[in-house]
Order: C-alpha cells, then structure tokens, then sequence
C-alpha cells in the first residue's frame, strides 16, 4: 500500500474515497452494497472508528470517518476492502484490481469542512442525476440524518450537535448550490458560452 502524507490520529476526521479502475463498477447489485455496509458495521468496533456520513455509488465511494483511538483508519480500510475485494472477485468472476489505487484520505481538521464534507457526500447521488433528491439513494446514511431511517452506521451525537432538527440538515443539503453550476449559470446570463 502506498504511503500517506496525512497523519492518522486519534478523534480526528477523515474523508475517505476511491472509485473502481477504470471507472467500472465495485457494485454490481444490491447485495454488494449491502456485503460491505455490513463489513464496515463489523469492523467499526474493533477498529474504534466512528462512521460520520457514507455514500456508496456504483462505481466509487465516499466516507467520512472519526479515528476513535489509535488503531488507525488505514488498517480498518485494509481489513474492510480486502474482504470486500476478495468476495466481489469470487462471486462476480472478476481478475484484477478492482480499485483504481490504494484508498485516498483527506485529513479533515475544521468541523466547518465536515460539515460541508456531509453535504458533499450525501448530494453524490443528486449530483449524478441518478435521484431526484437524496433520500432516493439507499446506500448512504442520508436517511438517518433526516429521520427516515433508524440505521447504526451513523453518529446521531454529531448529527444533533450540529443540527436542531432533521429539517435544518435537509435545508442545509437540499439549498446548497454547488459553485461551478453557479458559474454555469453566470456565463449563461452573460452569453460567454
């Protein structure tokens, strides 16, 4: 595994990614969604990582998680991918890496940037034009931090810190206007394109 330049520390935030070589998918069916949602719900105690916020699209995925202790994310994302790797390459017949590289990491060190790193996750599906709004996509934790869904891959503590309601949250996803449509728009109304 290739080496990082970010520090995996105790009760820090991180934002965890990768997307399947050469953009095909990692998910092929509604139990592979489900097979890794539930290795990362095994893994999460032993680990002592915290889930904040998740995504999982067909062919990429995106978590936002709290290192708990000192056993670092890096080694819960080895034991998670290698079991999820390993049983996709059986079940579905596939030779090769299924990922693009080694898992990329952002250190995330201001609650502000997670909060923004939540929204950013939970609007993957609406970005992609596969839903009309959030809620739609089932394999992301959007639901729990609405109230739709009594799901345990979430931290509710975090959530109620830093919402007063189910509604405050879906405000702050739904009224969030990304900046490069907001250029699009602009160059529109300004006929530059």
């Amino acid at each position: 595994m290739a080496r990082r330049n970010i520090p995996f520390l105790p009760n820090q935030y991180y934002h965890v990614y990768n997307r399947g070589a050469n953009r095909e998918d990692i998910f092929r069916n509604d139990k592979d969604y489900v097979f890794l949602l539930k290795q990362i719900k095994e893994h999460l105690e032993e680990f002592s990582i915290t889930v904040i916020a998740y995504c999982l699209m067909s062919n990429h995925y995106h978590l936002l998680l709290r290192q708990d202790g000192i056993a670092k994310i890096n080694d819960f994302m080895q034991a998670v991918f290698f079991i999820y790797s390993s049983s996709f390459n059986t079940i579905h017949n596939h030779s090769g890496t299924l990922f693009e590289g080694p898992f990329r990491a952002i250190w995330v060190n201001k609650i502000e940037y997670a909060l923004h790193v939540c929204r950013y996750i939970h609007r993957n599906p609406l970005e992609a034009k596969m839903v009309i709004r959030p809620e739609q996509w089932h394999y992301s934790n959007y639901q729990e931090f609405i109230g739709m869904r009594n799901g345990t891959l979430v931290d509710r503590d975090f959530v109620n810190q830093y919402f007063a309601s189910p509604k405050n949250y879906e405000e702050f996803v739904m009224n969030y206007v990304p900046p490069e449509k907001t250029q699009k728009e602009l160059r529109h109304y300004l006929f530059l394109d």
